[in-house]
């Protein structure tokens, strides 16, 4: 199966895109639902041992847990030791999942997906892109989000720059959905030969171009 990384910095329409995938029937995996459902379920236990009085009735208390771990690294990395293994073993069946039913692609929808490394698990990653002035102001639009909150979030994540240089495919999304749609549906329509040769060979990974900027999906979406 294709695995194709689906990540960005906050604010830059990745939510949407991914929303754009399933409208075109393609299995997407939530690293974000995963992380939800898990504060709901197998996590809270652990965390809560690891973080005494970080759940309440039953679930994680993510506001008490973010203060308690907030500008910690050592307590991030505990927290992450618990969370990390179980959101790739919700991943993996995701992608059991999408094979049981037939399908030759999954997008991985992955917040932080180069910065824990996830871009090994990946065949070709699309990064999604928007001015930071448009960026700044969708974040701010969110309920409870302040300037410092989105300062100490970007902080936490690789710079969009960086993102660019890494990525396979770039979709700016400050042009409106439908325009998004539009570069989406040329996306999937460049993968599909790619998808036609794994199907016939049934090999594994595909290798990653070493410059990415070369690649004709990249040069289709910018």
């Amino acid at each position: 199966m294709f695995r194709l990384g689906l990540t960005g910095s906050i604010g830059t329409g990745k939510s949407t895109t991914a929303a754009i995938f399933r409208e075109f029937g393609i299995p997407v995996y939530d690293a974000d639902a995963a992380v939800h459902a898990l504060y709901e379920g197998e996590a809270v236990a652990p965390i809560e041992a690891a973080f005494p009085g970080t759940t309440r009735d039953g679930v994680v208390d993510r506001k008490a847990l973010g203060a308690l771990v907030t500008g910690q690294p050592e307590r991030f990395k505990t927290l992450e030791a618990i969370v990390h293994p179980l959101v790739r073993a919700k991943e993996e069946a995701a992608m059991a999942e999408a094979k049981r039913n037939g399908a030759d692609l999954i997008v991985l929808d992955i917040p932080l997906l180069f910065e824990t490394g996830a871009e090994g698990r990946c065949d070709e990653i699309l990064v999604t892109v928007v001015d930071p002035e448009e960026q700044k102001r969708r974040v701010l639009a969110r309920p409870g989000m302040n300037e410092a909150l989105f300062h100490a979030i970007l902080a936490r994540q690789m710079p969009m720059e960086e993102k660019r240089r890494r990525a396979h495919a770039i979709l700016d999304t400050g042009h409106g959905i439908d325009a998004a749609r539009v570069e989406i549906r040329k996306l999937l329509d460049d993968l599909a030969p790619k998808l036609r040769a794994r199907a016939i060979s049934g090999q594994g990974q595909t290798d990653r171009p070493e410059n990415a900027k070369k690649n004709k999906m990249r040069e289709r979406l910018t």
